[in-house]
């Protein structure tokens, strides 16, 4: 195929601004899915996506327009696949920056934005929902013209849902966005998504940066240093097409026959040769988030890490290492890259390979620095070493982003601030008439931990929906966490360890040890139920023992003498057992505390 006449873009916007529609307007337009076949998100193609009116998965097609070959890679907008985001970016020369007209820019179509700019590729603006009669076309354009620097002539106005606009868009493609050009004459292609084949093994969807390659020719890994025989090459149409020959510029797939999925891995270089110049490939994805998964049932452990290692070839950014809990057994700690992501792979498991994990609450990972200058990464309390070994605790921050008209500025940065939130700067995108269309960007610092529970529910909350919010990782901070023991008749529990900020030990001491009266069963004896920050409790409740009417005996006769007998008796051996009794903790109360977030006031 002349490479002249290959043109690769995607399209990246906030979450919700018609990406999956408008490339359902390409691919009618295109006529590369006949119109009986039609249907709405045609790309999105897992149940899931369909459902929420999300991009979870990004998703290659090949079209064809005016003798043109358009490959289109259509990105999700959510900040938690912004890894997705940035593996489309490598593949393509131009990215279309959609904004909706109805809500202008938002927080992720920024974040998105600067990853295009920093892969230097072409930005194609464009305002859609014009149709809409809440569109404010003039201001958004205003707002994209001052962000990029252009005249605001030279954007797009269009409606996805009914076409109009999308021919001269799809015109723009091809006068805009420059032709791939080859690195040099030696076969190269970089792996940018995969999926696995129950009988072909694992199929590597490439972006050809060089040379050509077909069925039957031997690859290398460079990454990987294995080498195996192509089984097929093909395209996506949007469905997997075979084709005789994949040539520089194109993006299509590679059958690699390769049976062990961690063997393929993305950002991989595919070679001929052996000592070939590798690919720059990606980044590693940083997990933000992580959370225990463990088997519902016994033996189904194996299960588990199989289907976890078949969605991590599909989700790059999936980490996952084996976990042992004493309340839970055996088990897997997931990183994410966000609690939606966290979410969305909760589901996968359940409808693709019918597996319901029992999944602990989310946390962050901690930098431990020893009193001998060693570093350490710890994913929860059991880790966290005896408080003498310590020499100072390190937490991640995230720098935030989060764009809310001026009337909600207050509320938003009260709400940022009770989530220890460091303010940096207040930008703003324009100055209209109406205080609604007057939009600030706040920037703020703040720890990742604090977001985890419910930030983006409160953000709303405060902003009436109209705040939008995107944050990346910027660096790890001391803090003054430390590890809340919990006691339960006088031995510690492991499982139940938490780690805390100090000045909130005591509302969190006091919620857990109050939960915990509530579930533990009542046993023969009074038990103690205990929280304690550094060897000092600051906490504690009683379950009062269950008693036993031993007067009975007494009441067919008998002096008083014979009764005050009987209860010195019973009240000696509620003291044996306080003292030697063991409390077995029911998986119940393990489950109810480890798999959800208790709030504290």
């Amino acid at each position: 195929m002349d490479s002249s006449l290959i043109r690769n873009f995607c399209i990246i916007a906030h979450i919700d601004h018609g990406k999956s529609t408008l490339a359902d307007r390409f691919l009618e337009l295109t006529e590369t899915v006949a119109k009986r076949e039609m249907k709405e998100q045609v790309l999105d193609q897992m149940d899931i996506e369909r459902e929420r009116g999300i991009t979870i998965k990004l998703t290659p097609v090949l079209m064809k327009w005016q003798n043109y070959y358009l490959n289109l890679i259509d990105t999700p907008g959510h900040v938690d696949f912004n890894y997705e985001v940035s593996r489309s970016l490598a593949c393509v020369e131009g990215a279309i920056l959609l904004v909706d007209a109805t809500q202008g820019i938002q927080a992720q179509t920024l974040a998105n934005l600067h990853l295009a700019q920093n892969a230097g590729l072409v930005i194609i603006p464009v305002i859609n929902k014009i149709d809409l009669p809440n569109a404010q076309i003039e201001q958004t354009a205003e707002e994209i013209a001052n962000l990029l620097n252009i005249n605001k002539s030279t954007i797009h106005q269009i409606s996805a849902k009914t076409g109009t606009g999308v021919k001269e868009l799809l015109n723009s493609i091809i006068k805009l966005v420059p032709p791939p050009k080859s690195i040099n004459n030696q076969f190269a292609a970089l792996i940018f998504d995969s999926h696995y084949d129950e009988w072909r093994g694992v199929v590597a969807s490439v972006r050809i940066m060089s040379g050509s390659i077909k069925a039957g020719d031997k690859y290398w890994l460079t990454g990987s240093k294995i080498t195996g025989e192509v089984l097929e090459v093909g395209i996506y149409n949007p469905k997997s097409q075979s084709v005789k020959e994949l040539t520089s510029g194109q993006i299509g797939y590679l059958v690699t026959g390769v049976k062990k999925i961690e063997l393929v891995r993305v950002g991989d270089t595919v070679a001929k040769e052996q000592g070939q110049r590798v690919l720059a490939g990606y980044q590693e994805p940083k997990p933000m988030v992580f959370a225990g998964f463990y088997p519902a049932g016994r033996g189904e452990s194996k299960n588990l890490r199989d289907s976890l290692t078949k969605l991590k070839l599909n989700d790059a950014s999936l980490i996952f290492e084996p976990e042992n809990s004493q309340a839970l057994g055996f088990g897997f700690r997931v990183g994410f890259l966000g609690l939606l992501h966290l979410e969305i792979t909760k589901e996968r498991l359940k409808r693709e390979f019918a597996i319901q994990p029992v999944i602990t609450s989310p946390s962050v990972a901690y930098q431990i620095e020893l009193n001998d200058n060693q570093r350490i990464t710890v994913k929860g309390a059991a880790e966290l070493p005896p408080e003498y070994k310590i020499k100072k605790i390190y937490e991640p921050y995230v720098i935030m982003e989060i764009i809310c008209p001026q009337i909600y500025l207050g509320n938003v940065m009260t709400l940022v601030q009770e989530y220890r939130g460091v303010w940096q700067n207040t930008n703003y995108l324009s100055a209209g008439v109406n205080k609604k269309s007057d939009r600030a960007i706040l920037k703020y610092y703040a720890p990742l931990s604090t977001l985890l529970l419910d930030f983006y529910d409160q953000l709303k909350s405060v902003s009436q929906g109209y705040a939008s919010l995107n944050y990346e990782f910027l660096e790890y901070r001391p803090c003054c966490i430390k590890k809340l023991d919990i006691l339960i008749a006088d031995e510690i529990v492991e499982s139940l360890a938490t780690l805390v900020y100090e000045d909130e030990a005591y509302f969190r001491a006091r919620a857990i040890v109050t939960k915990l009266k509530e579930i533990i069963p009542r046993q023969m004896f009074e038990v103690k139920i205990q929280a304690s920050l550094g060897g000092k409790i600051i906490a504690a409740e009683r379950l009062s023992a269950m008693r036993k009417d031993v007067l009975k005996r007494a009441s067919s006769g008998g002096d008083v003498t014979r009764k005050i007998k009987l209860l010195q008796k019973q009240k000696r051996g509620k003291k044996r057992m306080r003292e030697q009794g063991h409390v077995t903790i029911p998986q119940e109360a393990y489950l109810s505390l480890l798999t959800k977030q208790i709030k504290t006031e």
